[in-house]
């Protein structure tokens, strides 16, 4: 039986890693690992996800319909975490777009923690 690895890139098979945070079993631990699950999210399709993981104060700018149609009409290769702080990430997620032409989402993320509990607020684009 094989079995799938996360798409995060962490090497973990995905029920042992971001799985249990889309699924909201666990909260991600670190602004990293929130990170990394909305990365498998988007690969995964899970918008409800990527909406409830998206803070308040920006979450009016993240349409449902618009976050599906994105993660739907690409394929997610791979994620590369460049750097990490307690609050910000910067990274590249490597993805075929709906005419199979290779592209790269490279962002520098900004998070927050409140009540236990990581958001995405916003990011910067390169």
């Amino acid at each position: 039986m094989t079995t799938l690895k996360c798409y995060c890139g962490s090497l973990k098979e995905f029920s042992q890693c971001c799985e249990a945070y889309i699924k909201g079993i666990e909260k991600a631990p670190t602004a990293e690992a929130l990170m990394r699950s909305r990365y498998s999210a988007f690969a995964t399709q899970k918008a409800d996800y990527l909406v409830a993981t998206t803070h308040f104060s920006t979450r009016k700018q993240h349409k449902k319909e618009d976050i599906l149609e994105w993660s739907q009409s690409n394929k997610w290769i791979k994620l590369a975490v460049v750097a990490a702080t307690a609050y910000t990430v910067t990274f590249k997620a490597f993805y075929l777009d709906s005419e199979l032409q290779a592209q790269i989402h490279h962002e520098h993320s900004t998070f927050k923690l409140e009540d236990g509990s990581w958001f995405y607020v916003d990011g910067e684009f390169y």
